[in-house]
Protein backbone atom coordinates (compact mmCIF):
# COMPACT_ATOMS: atom_id res chain seq x y z
CA UNK A 1 0.00 0.00 0.00
CA UNK A 2 1.56 3.31 -0.92
CA UNK A 3 2.16 5.65 2.06
CA UNK A 4 -0.47 9.25 1.79
CA UNK A 5 0.89 12.25 0.35
CA UNK A 6 1.65 15.12 2.53
CA UNK A 7 -1.59 16.89 0.93
CA UNK A 8 -3.71 14.04 1.74
CA UNK A 9 -2.04 13.68 5.29
CA UNK A 10 -3.01 17.29 5.83
CA UNK A 11 -6.71 16.86 4.68
CA UNK A 12 -7.04 13.35 6.81
CA UNK A 13 -5.51 15.32 9.89
CA UNK A 14 -8.02 18.29 9.38
CA UNK A 15 -11.23 16.05 8.99
CA UNK A 16 -9.88 13.85 12.03
CA UNK A 17 -9.63 17.34 13.92
CA UNK A 18 -12.93 18.50 12.83
CA UNK A 19 -14.71 14.95 14.26
CA UNK A 20 -12.75 15.22 17.72
CA UNK A 21 -13.65 18.67 18.55
CA UNK A 22 -17.36 18.32 16.78
CA UNK A 23 -16.93 14.98 19.31
CA UNK A 24 -15.74 16.74 22.20
CA UNK A 25 -18.08 19.76 22.31
CA UNK A 26 -21.32 17.66 21.65
CA UNK A 27 -20.43 15.43 24.75
CA UNK A 28 -19.66 18.69 26.94
CA UNK A 29 -22.60 20.93 25.78
CA UNK A 30 -25.15 18.30 23.89
CA UNK A 31 -25.68 18.32 20.73
CA UNK A 32 -28.16 20.96 19.49
CA UNK A 33 -26.18 23.35 21.81
CA UNK A 34 -23.20 23.11 19.35
CA UNK A 35 -23.25 25.17 16.18
CA UNK A 36 -21.25 24.56 13.19
CA UNK A 37 -19.28 27.71 13.66
CA UNK A 38 -18.16 26.29 17.48
CA UNK A 39 -16.68 23.35 15.81
CA UNK A 40 -14.94 25.12 13.21
CA UNK A 41 -13.27 27.48 15.68
CA UNK A 42 -12.66 24.87 17.78
CA UNK A 43 -10.59 23.12 15.27
CA UNK A 44 -8.98 26.63 14.12
CA UNK A 45 -10.54 26.35 10.50
CA UNK A 46 -12.81 28.08 8.62
CA UNK A 47 -17.00 26.97 8.07
CA UNK A 48 -16.13 26.72 4.84
CA UNK A 49 -13.65 24.12 5.26
CA UNK A 50 -15.76 22.38 7.67
CA UNK A 51 -17.95 22.00 4.75
CA UNK A 52 -15.28 20.69 2.57
CA UNK A 53 -15.18 17.59 4.82
CA UNK A 54 -18.45 16.71 6.35
CA UNK A 55 -21.59 17.87 4.46
CA UNK A 56 -23.38 18.63 7.77
CA UNK A 57 -23.19 18.57 11.76
CA UNK A 58 -24.67 14.78 12.22
CA UNK A 59 -22.43 13.97 9.75
CA UNK A 60 -19.38 14.90 12.58
CA UNK A 61 -21.06 12.55 15.09
CA UNK A 62 -20.44 9.72 12.01
CA UNK A 63 -17.35 10.28 10.90
CA UNK A 64 -16.43 7.04 9.77
CA UNK A 65 -19.59 6.06 7.95
CA UNK A 66 -17.79 6.08 4.44
CA UNK A 67 -14.69 4.14 5.40
CA UNK A 68 -16.85 1.71 7.56
CA UNK A 69 -19.21 0.52 4.64
CA UNK A 70 -15.97 0.57 2.40
CA UNK A 71 -14.46 -1.92 4.78
CA UNK A 72 -17.80 -4.08 4.84
CA UNK A 73 -18.15 -4.42 1.45
CA UNK A 74 -14.30 -5.29 1.47
CA UNK A 75 -14.83 -8.07 4.22
CA UNK A 76 -16.92 -9.82 1.77
CA UNK A 77 -15.36 -9.27 -1.63
CA UNK A 78 -11.67 -9.67 -0.27
CA UNK A 79 -12.33 -12.57 2.05
CA UNK A 80 -9.76 -15.31 1.80
CA UNK A 81 -10.12 -18.30 -0.75
CA UNK A 82 -12.74 -20.93 0.98
CA UNK A 83 -14.20 -18.52 3.58
CA UNK A 84 -18.05 -18.14 3.26
CA UNK A 85 -19.11 -14.66 3.59
CA UNK A 86 -20.95 -15.34 6.95
CA UNK A 87 -17.56 -16.80 8.08
CA UNK A 88 -15.93 -13.24 6.66
CA UNK A 89 -18.82 -10.95 8.17
CA UNK A 90 -17.82 -12.88 11.59
CA UNK A 91 -14.61 -12.29 11.12
CA UNK A 92 -15.29 -8.70 10.55
CA UNK A 93 -17.79 -7.96 13.39
CA UNK A 94 -15.67 -9.53 15.95
CA UNK A 95 -12.51 -7.44 14.71
CA UNK A 96 -13.85 -4.37 14.20
CA UNK A 97 -17.02 -3.74 16.01
CA UNK A 98 -15.76 -5.44 19.80
CA UNK A 99 -13.11 -3.01 20.42
CA UNK A 100 -15.20 -0.28 19.90
CA UNK A 101 -17.17 -1.21 22.60
CA UNK A 102 -14.47 -0.70 25.22
CA UNK A 103 -13.57 2.66 24.02
CA UNK A 104 -13.83 5.11 27.22
CA UNK A 105 -16.05 7.28 25.44
CA UNK A 106 -18.49 4.77 23.87
CA UNK A 107 -21.10 4.93 26.34
CA UNK A 108 -21.50 8.57 26.35
CA UNK A 109 -21.26 8.45 22.34
CA UNK A 110 -24.40 5.71 22.49
CA UNK A 111 -25.94 8.08 25.10
CA UNK A 112 -25.58 11.38 23.01
CA UNK A 113 -26.77 9.26 19.68
CA UNK A 114 -29.58 7.75 21.68
CA UNK A 115 -30.82 11.32 23.02
CA UNK A 116 -30.77 13.53 19.85
CA UNK A 117 -33.66 12.66 17.47
CA UNK A 118 -31.45 14.29 14.62
CA UNK A 119 -28.47 12.12 15.19
CA UNK A 120 -31.14 8.80 15.29
CA UNK A 121 -32.62 9.73 12.60
CA UNK A 122 -29.11 10.31 10.76
CA UNK A 123 -27.94 6.62 11.76
CA UNK A 124 -31.03 4.81 10.57
CA UNK A 125 -30.35 6.69 6.80
CA UNK A 126 -26.56 5.98 7.41
CA UNK A 127 -27.11 2.20 8.13
CA UNK A 128 -29.67 1.69 5.64
CA UNK A 129 -27.40 2.94 3.14
CA UNK A 130 -24.41 0.48 4.36
CA UNK A 131 -27.44 -2.05 4.36
CA UNK A 132 -28.11 -2.22 0.44
CA UNK A 133 -23.86 -1.98 -0.01
CA UNK A 134 -23.15 -4.97 2.01
CA UNK A 135 -26.84 -6.55 0.66
CA UNK A 136 -25.56 -5.91 -3.26
CA UNK A 137 -21.77 -7.51 -2.35
CA UNK A 138 -23.22 -10.14 -0.63
CA UNK A 139 -25.55 -10.63 -3.91
CA UNK A 140 -23.11 -10.06 -6.41
CA UNK A 141 -20.63 -13.04 -4.74
CA UNK A 142 -23.43 -15.55 -4.26
CA UNK A 143 -24.13 -15.15 -7.88
CA UNK A 144 -27.96 -14.09 -7.32
CA UNK A 145 -29.69 -10.45 -8.17
CA UNK A 146 -29.15 -7.57 -6.65
CA UNK A 147 -32.30 -7.50 -5.35
CA UNK A 148 -32.43 -10.81 -3.46
CA UNK A 149 -34.19 -10.85 0.26
CA UNK A 150 -32.15 -13.36 1.61
CA UNK A 151 -28.50 -11.23 0.97
CA UNK A 152 -30.75 -8.33 1.82
CA UNK A 153 -31.74 -9.88 4.73
CA UNK A 154 -28.32 -11.06 5.87
CA UNK A 155 -26.94 -7.69 5.72
CA UNK A 156 -29.66 -6.44 7.70
CA UNK A 157 -28.70 -9.27 10.62
CA UNK A 158 -24.95 -7.86 10.43
CA UNK A 159 -25.82 -4.77 10.59
CA UNK A 160 -28.27 -5.04 13.48
CA UNK A 161 -25.79 -7.14 15.46
CA UNK A 162 -24.16 -3.92 17.27
CA UNK A 163 -27.49 -2.79 18.99
CA UNK A 164 -28.00 -6.63 19.79
CA UNK A 165 -25.47 -6.69 21.92
CA UNK A 166 -25.46 -3.56 23.40
CA UNK A 167 -24.80 -3.34 26.87
CA UNK A 168 -24.57 -7.33 27.42
CA UNK A 169 -22.46 -8.94 29.72
CA UNK A 170 -20.47 -10.84 27.04
CA UNK A 171 -20.98 -8.80 23.83
CA UNK A 172 -18.02 -11.84 22.26
CA UNK A 173 -20.01 -14.72 23.04
CA UNK A 174 -23.74 -13.04 21.93
CA UNK A 175 -21.87 -12.28 18.64
CA UNK A 176 -20.38 -15.60 18.00
CA UNK A 177 -24.48 -16.72 18.96
CA UNK A 178 -25.56 -14.68 16.45
CA UNK A 179 -23.46 -15.86 13.60
CA UNK A 180 -23.61 -19.56 14.60
CA UNK A 181 -27.29 -19.09 14.16
CA UNK A 182 -26.47 -16.90 11.05
CA UNK A 183 -24.49 -19.89 9.63
CA UNK A 184 -26.82 -22.50 10.46
CA UNK A 185 -30.08 -21.67 10.84
CA UNK A 186 -32.92 -21.65 13.27
CA UNK A 187 -32.89 -25.01 14.90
Amino acid sequence: METPGRRERKKAATRQALADAALKLFLERGYDQVSIRDIAEAADVSTTTLFKHFPGKEALVFDESQDREARLVAAVQEREEGQSVVEALRAYVLTTWLPITTHPQYAEFTALVNGTPALQEYGERMWTRHAAALGAAIAEETGVGSEDIACRALARFVLDIPALTRGRKDPREDVERIFDLLEAGWP
